[in-house]
This record gives C-alpha cells, structure tokens and sequence, in this order.
C-alpha cells in the first residue's frame, strides 16, 4: 500500500486540524494503520492506531481526550482529528501501516509502510 500525507498547517494555539493520509493500492481496513510524529530533535513518537478490521482504537496517553483516530473505508483515508493544540504538537505527523499485529502499535519499526510526513506548526 502507498500512502500520502496531507492537511498539515500552520495553526494557532487552541485550533483544530486534521491531517488525512490517503492510501492507494490495497484497502486500508487490511492494514493495522498508525500516527506517528516527530518534533524537531525528538525521536519519532507513536500516537494513535486503529486496528484492521475492528476497527480498535489505540492512543499514547498525551493525546487522548484531544486526538481522535478515524478512517474512510470508502474513501481508503486514514484521518487524525487534533483539538485543543499546542505549541508542542509542532512536528512533522507521519502515518503508517503494517499487515500483521504483532503485539504492539507503539513501535515505529513494526510498521512497513509510511507516507511523506505532513507538517503541523502551531504558533500565535
């Protein structure tokens, strides 16, 4: 499956955006799929996942109650609804994709395929 990252931006403080991430070439309720970021200087961090199928929903703790992990089976995009942002959600938000559940959604090498990364600033 090949992915592609969008709807990124620049944002003040206390917005709301949601980056989508359209897949092409397979379904994407095959797939385990992910949220990822990574701020400048930082490792990549895990955020959301929604399982294949079920459809679960699966959040680190720093974003639940703010981020909501959806997808489009229609549409085969993945989306991720942010509220309530901050200046240190600023970071390059990538998502990802994995055939097999093998035990976690957390680490970013189980994934096989990601997209581009879009951009997400948040500054007054």
């Amino acid at each position: 499956v090949q992915l592609q990252a969008f709807g990124g931006g620049l944002v003040q403080p206390g917005s709301s955006l949601r980056p989508s991430c359209a897949a092409s070439g397979r379904t994407i309720s095959d797939y385990h799929m992910g949220w990822f970021r990574r701020g400048l200087g930082k490792e990549r961090e895990f955020l959301s996942a929604i399982s294949a199928s079920r459809g679960n929903r699966y959040y680190t703790d720093g974003v639940k109650g703010r981020f909501t992990i959806s997808r489009d089976n229609a549409k085969n995009t993945l989306y991720l609804q942010m509220n309530s942002l901050t200046p240190e959600d600023t970071a390059i938000y990538y998502c990802a994709a994995k055939l097999y559940y093998d035990g976690t959604y957390y680490n970013p090498r189980a994934y096989d395929n990601w997209g581009q990364g879009t951009q997400v600033t948040v500054s007054s």
